[in-house]
């Protein structure tokens, strides 16, 4: 059964999380569950100089933000996240996009692009 709805993960700086949250509600997003991370990308985290000297910080702070939207939003949405995210600096993040082969709203049962 395929219901048109997609899962995105989207991996930013934490300064950025406000701004996402209100560009993927523009973008037709319903709810958003969010959550601090920490890793890396290819820059292998960052230098950082302080009083004393420098020191490498392997896993930088992140926030990763979970977001389901209808098919027919996806490409806005990721726009959206894309403008609102976007430093140009190393680090600005991910968006991962995954098929949602169903969805159940708990209090009322609906299922499908409904319980979304």
């Amino acid at each position: 059964m395929t219901i048109g709805i997609k899962k995105l993960e989207i991996i930013v700086k934490p300064g950025k999380m406000e701004a996402v949250k209100k560009a993927l509600a523009g973008a037709g997003g319903t709810g958003v569950t969010i959550s601090q991370a920490e890793g890396h990308g290819s820059q292998n985290g960052v230098t950082r100089d302080r009083q004393g000297g420098t020191f490498k910080l392997d896993l930088v702070p992140k926030i990763r933000i979970e977001a389901v939207v209808t098919a027919s939003n996806l490409e806005s949405a990721i726009e959206a996240v894309i403008k609102a995210a976007r430093t140009g600096e190393p680090g600005d993040g991910k968006i991962f996009v995954y098929d949602v082969a169903d969805a159940v709203r708990v209090r009322t049962g609906e299922r499908g692009a409904k319980a979304v």
